[in-house]
């Protein structure tokens, strides 16, 4: 997670989220509130909410998968650009961080297209495997444990149909995954992940190094 993209400095960030569309104001807002948050890395960068957005327009997503919400801001981002009848399913755990992002959500009229599962989310992956529901996410978001992105990436394969995409965060590791001197659970299992990504002949994938590293992986077999 990180607030704004590996690299850049102020200036250079600026003016990226600038060269956006200005931002819905109640993204703003939401943003703004979690800043004063202890936890606030956690929140991804504008520029992260804004490719979300575009990748869900670009792709016609109906249904998104969300894993890992904190206080709403990449939900947010994406139902806004849910059509009426698109719907969002979010996992987490905190009711404190999602119950801010519940104010927001209702404050931009979206609330209506979100469904917030609070249970660990391989558990809520797994039922909704159990309910057969196979095939039925058109796009995944996946920000959650780190130590257990293998465990999100199988489950989300199996609720994504082929053509449907993942998009991963986190995966540089604010550069540690290139540190041969960096060995914290968070970055080997990043490690691993991004090594699996790449030899996996289910996938088509690309990493970027939008915010903290974001991978999109379309499913293709």
């Amino acid at each position: 997670m990180a607030r704004e993209s590996l690299g850049l400095d102020e200036e250079l960030h600026d003016y990226i989220v600038k060269a956006h569309p200005p931002e819905h104001p109640v993204l703003a807002q939401l943003r703004t509130v979690t800043a004063k948050m202890p936890m606030a890395v956690m929140q991804i960068a504008p520029e992260q909410g804004f490719l979300l957005a575009f990748l869900v327009r670009m792709t016609g997503a109906r249904n998104v998968l969300e894993i890992g919400t904190f206080t709403g801001y990449s939900a947010l981002a994406m139902a806004l650009a849910l059509p009426p009848e698109g719907r969002l399913l979010a996992c987490d755990v905190s009711e404190e961080w999602t119950s801010i992002g519940r104010q927001h959500w209702e404050a931009a009229g979206v609330a209506d297209r979100i469904d917030l599962r609070l249970a660990p989310a391989l558990e809520t992956l797994a039922a909704l495997q159990d309910d057969g529901v196979a095939d039925r996410f058109d796009l995944a978001f996946i920000d959650a444990l780190k130590g257990e992105y293998d465990g999100y990436y199988e489950a989300s394969l199996k609720l994504v149909p082929v053509g449907g995409l993942l998009v991963f965060d986190n995966m540089l590791q604010q550069g540690d995954v290139a540190d041969p001197g960096q060995s914290g659970k968070a970055v080997e299992a990043i490690r691993a992940i991004n090594a699996k990504i790449a030899a996996d002949d289910r996938v088509d994938a690309v990493l970027l190094s939008v915010g903290d590293g974001m991978t999109l992986a379309r499913r293709i077999a």
